[in-house]
């Protein structure tokens, strides 16, 4: 046999040994994201972890989307996480199913959600709430007054105020339940 007739077979045979290792390694690549711990972990990744921060709450006040006037003491003694979202940001729809249900699992723990919409008219934050299940305060902010107070302007954000009326956590991005499992309901026990 020829080199040249050598070389040719080879070249042919060659590249299969590097796509059947691929192939397997994306079978046990899916196989383990397939497992109920490797989801969980997926979970965690997710959602971001929060600053711990130590300062006094902004005083707030703002219209609900009843027409009246709430603010931020009105909740004093309550665990608080103020979340500001806009009905257009899609982060804020993807963790709106989990504020919601965190929210139904904890209120009897003096525990309050306060969601601050950056901006839409009372209509489509009315709507938004309805079709989300939001059962917590519904405020409306057109001016941007809540995102100075926390001084960040990226949706969402949230904040978590313990019962002394301290800021003890920072959150930008979206939260999932893991998060607020880790991170809040200790402060519940407070």
């Amino acid at each position: 046999m020829s080199k040249k007739k050598y070389r040719r077979k080879q070249k042919k045979t060659f590249p299969i040994v590097p796509v059947a290792i691929g192939l397997l390694l994306i079978g046990f690549a899916f196989l383990a994201m397939a497992s109920p711990k490797a989801q969980g972990n997926a979970e965690a990744l997710t959602s971001v972890v929060p600053l711990e921060v130590n300062y006094a709450a902004p005083e707030l006040s703002l219209q609900n989307i009843k027409g009246q006037t709430e603010s931020l003491t009105d909740y004093q003694h309550n665990v608080v996480l103020v979340n500001n979202w806009a009905t257009w940001c899609p982060p804020c729809k993807a963790e709106m199913p989990t504020l919601v249900t965190y929210y139904n699992e904890h209120k009897a723990e003096d525990f309050s959600i306060i969601a601050v919409e950056a901006g839409e008219p009372v209509d489509v934050v009315l709507q938004f709430a309805n079709s989300y299940g939001m059962n917590f305060p519904v405020w409306l902010d057109p001016n941007g007054t809540s995102l100075r107070a926390f001084g960040n302007g990226t949706l969402p954000n949230s904040y978590v105020i313990d019962r002394t009326g301290i800021v003890r956590y920072a959150w930008t991005g979206e939260i999932n339940k893991t998060m607020l499992e880790k991170y809040v309901t200790p402060l519940l026990t407070e």
